[in-house]
């Protein structure tokens, strides 16, 4: 039994997960305040259960709620000496795509967006992960549809293309092949860090 858990964007989400069966799952967009709301969400959704290794969104996405959601799998994971490996939110939201040629793109910070496309089988990323201004990514991106919570902003600069709105949620994550949801549990910031070393 798996417990994936998804704080890395505005969405706060958790699922128990078997054999490719959502036995459970609870999802609420939160926006801010994942800290708050995570662990009672997942004590409220386990109950008595308790699973054999966790799944968790590495990012992109937000600073606080990537680091909220690594913090609380690790923790738990360490309390009962489970496994845990992690997934990128990108990833989660091209898995439930149909199609070979598949855009994502995530609000990120400072008026950027997180992009990255992926090809259909085996599910994989054919380019990095970038944020970009909308501008700067409208030129990048060029399949006609794009998904995720950033996917108007990046039609509205590219003047063409069909915007599907979409936050990662961790009742999906039975749809991500074995590659991409054996990740190092560290985070994906897609960006560098806005503090600068003194020199």
């Amino acid at each position: 039994m798996l417990l994936v858990i998804d704080s890395a964007t505005a969405a706060c989400s958790v699922a128990l997960i078997k054999g490719g069966e959502v036995i459970d799952a609870r999802h609420e967009v939160v926006g801010r305040g994942h800290a708050e709301k995570l662990l009672p969400m997942i004590e409220d959704m386990l109950g008595a259960r308790r699973p054999d290794a966790i799944l968790v969104d590495c990012g992109p996405g937000s600073f606080t709620g990537v680091r909220v959601g690594l913090a609380a799998a690790q923790g738990l994971a360490i309390g009962w000496g489970i496994p845990v490996h992690g997934y990128s939110s990108t990833a989660l939201i091209a898995a439930g795509v149909q199609g070979n040629e598949i855009a994502v793109a995530l609000i990120g910070g400072h008026g950027q967006i997180f992009v990255q496309s992926y090809r259909r089988d085996p599910l994989e990323p054919t380019g990095p992960l970038r944020s970009l201004a909308p501008e700067d990514a409208a030129a990048a991106i060029s399949t006609h549809d794009v998904h995720g919570s950033g996917a108007a902003m990046l039609v509205t600069a590219r003047g063409f293309g069909t915007a599907w709105d979409a936050l990662p949620s961790a009742s999906e994550a039975w749809r991500l092949p074995e590659a991409l949801r054996t990740l190092p549990p560290r985070p994906i910031y897609g960006r560098a860090p806005d503090a600068k070393p003194m020199t």
